[in-house]
């Protein structure tokens, strides 16, 4: 049975024309009515459409007309059919964020890949952290510090010396961002389940900054952060090249 087929574009040139010659060749169908949402762009605007549409539960297929393509398909637009018939499905849950600003203000957003907390002062930040309502930190000086789930561990969390985590397992990663002292303090592996909250000790003078994914909060004076297995998204991968897969060769390169 062919499948009705909502196109998505990201705000670029290659994107738009893309999603143009997509729409003549298939249809375009109603968002509320797709069967299965077509993404053209990249990583960025990938994230975005899983977070806008995560309400409908509809499997969402990217191919990759940006930049960067970790969750993106390669771009061919003859077969799309036939691979969407073929495609594999992979469900990931994101993190929420909870964050306090130095007004008093609340803050939630939803991440994919990490919560990350980033000094945005000249002085180097000071961290308190606690896992389960136990202090597990007292005082971490760095320049940040991030949680990532197991998709998003290739991204910002590997950049900042964190280890990959293979898909479907329980854990998160806490990792340090050039941490200071403790010196050789590099992170932590987590149980999914576990809640973690992060202090800003001397925000005033230390000020630094939280973004779930590109969902920022400036000032932050407290973050908490969990997983959300209640929240799941489908992503749909061509075989042979699911995440399990860029996991692994993302690890040898």
């Amino acid at each position: 049975m062919t499948q009705k087929i909502t196109f998505l574009a990201s705000d670029t040139v290659i994107a738009r024309t893309s999603r143009e010659e997509m729409i003549e060749r298939y249809g375009d169908a109603p968002l509320d009515q797709a069967d299965v949402i077509v993404v053209l762009g990249g990583d960025g605007f990938m994230l975005e459409t899983l977070l806008k549409t995560q309400s409908l539960n509809r499997p969402v297929y990217a191919m990759n007309r940006g930049t960067i393509g970790f969750l993106m398909n390669s771009y061919n637009e003859v077969d799309l059919l036939e691979r969407l018939e073929r495609a594999e499905e992979q469900e990931i849950n994101p993190l929420s964020m909870r964050a306090m600003d130095g007004s008093g203000c609340l803050h939630d957003a939803l991440a994919i890949n990490e919560v990350s907390l980033l000094r945005t002062g000249p002085q180097a930040a000071k961290l308190k952290i606690t896992v389960d309502g136990r202090l597990r930190l007292a005082e971490l000086v760095c320049d940040g510090a991030l949680v990532a789930t197991p998709a998003g561990s290739t991204a910002y969390n590997y950049s900042a010396h964190g280890p990959i985590l293979p898909i479907g397992s329980d854990v998160l990663a806490l990792t340090a961002i050039a941490p200071f002292r403790p010196r050789r303090w590099q992170g932590a592996l987590l149980p999914s389940h576990a809640g973690v909250r992060i202090d800003v000790l001397e925000s005033d003078k230390r000020p630094v900054m939280a973004e779930g994914d590109s969902d920022a909060v400036k000032d932050v004076v407290w973050v908490e952060i969990k997983s959300e297995p209640s929240i799941v998204y489908r992503i749909l991968f061509d075989p042979g090249h699911g995440l399990d897969e860029r996991l692994i060769s993302e690890q040898f390169r």
